[in-house]
């Protein structure tokens, strides 16, 4: 097995496992034998014991298989990846300060949503979703595309699957907060069902997550090998 089918492979149980786990049968199954508490330490176990595998193999084996892309030179797209990656990081920091009702832990609340939530209800997932396709524009090998595809396969499935977990639970709380907000960033805006203003705004995420934007761009190439910058 080559490099690109191992990469394929991790990637495809790392996702595999998640909606696996997450589906309602076999989670209700698990949850009604060990508990609540237990199965969120097993899914974790689980997460990392496929994620931490192929991070290290792809880490090994980066730029594997044919190049069907190569895109580095052309200026536009280098400034939309940088910002793309901007908001990805900004985004995902908003998402530990304001995280969607939704996911494990996290308490409904009375269904009103409230700052990053009012752009996006996963922003978590969008910030994910974003890292990946902003990597996939600038490395165009097979090894790297089947890496780098999985977080936005894991955002936009699984922000679809939570919906429709929580949905089907009839959580009323939650029926109001999904009617409220859109997964695509603006779109509850431009239909008019949510308003945004300044004290929306996630001024911490935003000073944090720029912080970290230039830390990783300062370290990317010790920590990942390559140069954001050219």
């Amino acid at each position: 097995m080559g490099a690109v089918e191992i990469i394929a492979l991790w990637a495809a149980l790392f996702i595999g496992s998640h909606f696996f786990l997450s589906f309602g049968p076999v989670r209700s199954a698990i949850t009604g034998a060990i508990g609540e508490q237990a199965f969120r330490v097993f899914y974790s176990l689980i997460a990392l014991g496929t994620f931490i595998p192929l991070v290290v193999v792809f880490a090994r084996n980066k730029h594997a298989g044919p190049m069907l892309w190569n895109l580095r030179d052309v200026a536009p797209l280098r400034w939309l990846v940088w910002l793309m990656m901007l908001a990805a990081t900004v985004i995902f920091v908003a998402s530990f300060i304001t995280p969607n009702p939704a996911t494990i832990g996290v308490p409904t609340g009375d269904g009103t949503p409230r700052g990053i939530l009012k752009l996006t209800r996963h922003p978590a997932f969008v910030a994910f979703s974003l890292f990946g396709f902003s990597h996939m524009i600038m490395n165009g090998w097979i090894g790297d595309i089947a890496f780098f595809a999985t977080f936005p396969l894991l955002g936009l499935v699984g922000a679809w699957h939570q919906d429709r977990r929580k949905v089907r639970q009839r959580d009323e709380r939650y029926g109001r907060f999904y009617e409220q907000t859109s997964f695509v960033p603006g779109a509850a805006l431009v239909s008019g069902r949510q308003s945004f203003g300044m004290a929306d705004f996630p001024w911490l995420a935003m000073v944090i997550g720029f912080a970290a934007f230039l830390v990783l761009i300062a370290l990317h190439h010790r920590l990942f090998g390559g140069y954001p910058l050219g």
